[in-house]
Order: structure tokens, then C-alpha cells, then sequence
């Protein structure tokens, strides 16, 4: 198995290993995360089945035109546009019927038409067919065509139109979708070459988490950012690696970054990464490997640490994401995530932005960028709105469950008032 590398990892998180005078701005952040990961080089066959979420491996050529053959684009008769009256109706007789997937052989004579199916191959001699509907009078031997109806070439697709044999289908990077899986049987295609999945370990730390199942013991709460991590990784397509939760002493987590780092590409943890509490975290993680402690100017979130660890010739990417629910989702989402992706082999693209009006004055302070849980909908006039959901403390996961966005306040932004536009992230379909 290949690692992904990180390219001059050494020096650059040496730079910025310090960087806790002043803290990055999400953007720095972000782009320092994706200078120092590389995709996995491995790639695996699987069936077109198996192939939704997948990244393709290298670019889809077609084997055939798409479509194959002219075609009626409706249902309706199929002539030349030759015998188009100049004045007047049309008439044209019946020269037999072309049905999808039965052809009419042999070429069909000027004055003449064939009933035809949407689907079928156009007949030799027919370039252009008339929809059932706008015939006048139709019988078993002849048409009337009223004047003006159709122009040459209407409703006739190209043999090639939509795709030409050799021309790429998908691209290299493409995470497939169930639009692709169609395309690709269209083609013919049963089988593509994908990436191996990203395979990514996780463990929460703290004394005071429970599985669930355990007992909760008084000052204890139960762990829910593992399965947080859960189902934003098992959405992106990783193959999961969950340790559970890892107690805060040396030996445990000595132990648990070792292992993690064996088992994956990637290791995320959840907790240990603010000041005052993460003396253990820190002391593990200098014993193996190179890991920048940061402070980012960002609400909710602040605390992260990014790096590589590496034990026994094997190396993994590291990310520590705070403690704090909403905290490990809105990290995971604006700063691992697109990482992540590349680490797939994908093309991320950013995240999509849409514009709301906000109905409430949001308070912020210019100087970090904030994301605040909201509830997007479209009004009586069209345009989108936005309203905050409940408190914003990054402990207070049940604003994010009913949240179907995030409110994305950039870094400069100050106070917005009512009827100001926000920009904002929606839920639904995000990876």
C-alpha cells in the first residue's frame, strides 16, 4: 500500500508550528491543509453496482456514438423535408411504421412518410418528423400537414449528438453518481477502475465520555462526535476504522495513535486539541511525528491540530478537531472535508454557496468567520430566507439536527441586519 505524502511537511509545519501568537484565517488554514496531501495512488475494478460514491480512477472513453443511429426525437411521421409544401397543407402517404428497437429497412420514396416511434431509427430518406399532434387528418394511407408546423430537421437526433465513440464519458476525479451508473450502461460499460477507499481512523478522548451502553456515571456525558464522524465519513465513501473512545492518560493514547496510524491513511480525533488540554495529546504526538498546534480565527472551532504521524515505517495524516459537537462538524466541513477529497482522488469542487436574506439581526464581530445554524426556506415572493436556529453554543447539537444550513459570516463581515443577504451552505447533499 501507498501513503499519501505530504510535500515538504517538514518544513512547512515547522513554519507554523509556532503560529499561536496570531491565529490563521479559515482560508489559510484550508489552503496550508490541501499544499500537503496527495491522493492515493492504488485503484481496484468493481462492478457498476458497486460503483455509486466511487472516484474514478482514470477518465471513461465511449465506446459507441451516443445515440447510435438518427432517431425520432417524438412520436409522429418521419419525412423528407424536401416535400414541405411552400403554400397550403401537406399531404403524404403511408409508407409503412418504424417502431424503437424494429427498424423500417429499405428507403423511403419523396411524398412519402412513415409512421414512426420516438426512439426509432430514422428511415433512409427522412430527415425530419411531424408530431402526431399537429397532424389534421390522418388515415390508414395518407397525412395532412398543416402549413408551418415543423421546419427541416425538426425533432430528429443525431447519430453522436450527445456522445461520439472516443470522446471521454466521465472524467478522471468524478465521484460517480446515479446519473453516471445510468450513462455508463448506456455505453455498454459494466465495470470501471476507481480508487481504493480512503481508509481513515477515529477515537474520541476524554475521561468524562461513555460509549453508548455504558453506565453514565455523574460529571459523565455520552460520546456523540464519533458518530458525527460516522455519517459525515460514511457519506464521503471512506472506509471506517472506529476506536472508540480512548482514555486522556500517555499509554492509552500513545497506544491508539499507533494503532490508528497502522490501520489508515487518515487518523481523526475529537478533543484534546484546546490549550490546558491537550498536555497529553501534545507530548503522544511529538514522539511521533510532525503536528502544528492551531489557533484559527473561526467560530465555532477554534482549536485544530494538522499534521503526519508515523510508527514503524508506516505514515498517516492527522487531524484533531475539537471537543465540542457542533465544533467537530463545522472543522470536519469547512477544513478536513475538501482535504479528505483529495486524499480520494476527487475533484472537490467548493463547497456551493447560496444567498438568503436573513430575517433576524446577526451579531458578529469582524476578524474570524462564523457559522451559525439556520433554517433556509423560499417565501410567497420567491426569494430565500434565513433564520437562526436557537442558541449557537458549539455544545448545543440539537440547534445543528434542526438546522438545514449553515450561515457562512466571512471573516470581515460585521452586525447583519434583517433584510440583509447572508451567504449560506445547505445541508442536504453535502459530502
Amino acid at each position: 500500500m501507498t501513503p499519501p505524502t505530504l510535500p515538504d511537511a517538514s518544513r512547512t509545519l515547522r513554519a507554523i508550528a509556532d503560529y499561536e501568537s496570531e491565529m490563521l484565517t479559515v482560508e489559510e488554514a484550508r489552503r496550508l491543509v490541501l499544499s500537503m496531501v496527495e491522493p492515493v495512488q492504488e485503484v481496484e475494478p468493481v462492478d457498476l453496482r458497486s460503483a455509486l460514491g466511487r472516484v474514478l480512477a482514470n477518465d471513461v472513453l465511449s465506446p459507441i456514438d451516443v445515440p447510435a443511429h438518427d432517431n425520432a426525437a417524438m412520436d409522429g411521421y418521419a419525412f423528407c423535408s424536401g416535400d414541405i409544401a411552400t403554400n397550403g397543407v401537406t399531404t403524404l402517404r403511408v409508407a409503412g411504421t418504424a417502431w424503437a428497437g424494429r427498424p423500417l429497412h429499405g428507403t423511403v420514396d419523396r411524398g412519402s412518410c412513415v409512421r414512426i416511434m420516438t426512439g426509432a431509427v430514422m428511415p433512409e430518406g427522412c430527415d425530419t418528423v411531424v408530431p402526431q399532434e399537429l397532424i389534421t387528418s390522418t388515415n390508414p394511407e395518407s397525412i395532412d400537414m398543416p402549413q408551418g408546423v415543423v421546419r427541416a430537421g425538426d425533432h430528429r437526433r443525431h447519430r453522436g449528438e450527445d456522445l461520439q465513440c472516443g470522446q471521454p464519458a466521465l472524467r478522471s476525479g468524478r465521484i460517480l453518481h446515479p446519473a453516471d451508473l445510468g450513462l455508463l450502461a448506456s455505453l455498454g460499460i459494466g465495470h470501471v477502475m476507481v480508487k481504493r477507499r480512503l481508509r481513515v481512523a477515529f477515537f474520541s478522548t476524554g475521561d468524562e465520555l461513555r460509549s453508548l451502553g455504558q453506565i453514565l456515571d455523574d460529571g459523565c456525558i455520552f460520546d456523540s462526535n464519533r458518530y458525527t464522524l460516522i455519517g459525515m465519513l460514511t457519506r464521503l465513501g471512506c472506509e471506517l476504522v472506529d476506536m472508540g473512545v480512548v482514555e486522556d492518560n500517555a499509554t492509552a493514547l500513545d497506544a491508539a495513535f499507533r494503532s490508528a496510524c497502522a490501520a489508515a491513511d487518515v487518523v481523526i480525533t475529537s478533543g484534546g486539541v484546546s490549550v490546558g488540554e491537550a498536555d497529553h495529546t501534545r507530548k503522544v504526538i511529538a514522539g511521533l511525528g510532525e503536528v502544528a498546534f492551531w489557533k484559527i480565527a473561526m467560530r465555532p472551532g477554534r482549536p485544530m491540530a494538522f499534521g503526519r504521524i508515523t510508527d514503524e515505517g508506516k505514515s498517516a495524516c492527522l487531524f484533531g478537531l475539537p471537543g465540542n459537537p457542533v465544533a467537530v462538524m463545522v472543522t470536519f466541513y469547512f477544513l478536513a472535508r475538501d482535504a479528505l477529497l483529495h486524499m480520494m482522488g476527487a475533484s472537490p469542487a467548493p463547497l456551493l454557496q447560496l444567498q438568503a436574506v436573513s430575517e433576524a439581526t446577526i451579531r458578529k464581530k469582524p476578524g474570524r468567520t462564523e457559522y451559525q445554524r439556520a433554517v433556509v426556506a423560499t417565501g410567497a415572493d420567491g426569494r430565500a430566507s434565513v433564520r437562526i436556529t436557537g442558541s449557537q453554543g458549539s455544545g448545543v447539537l440539537r440547534s445543528m439536527s434542526e438546522a438545514n444550513c449553515m450561515v457562512v459570516l466571512h471573516h470581515n463581515r460585521g452586525n447583519v441586519a434583517p433584510g440583509e443577504s447572508v451567504d449560506v451552505v445547505v445541508f442536504d447533499g453535502l459530502t
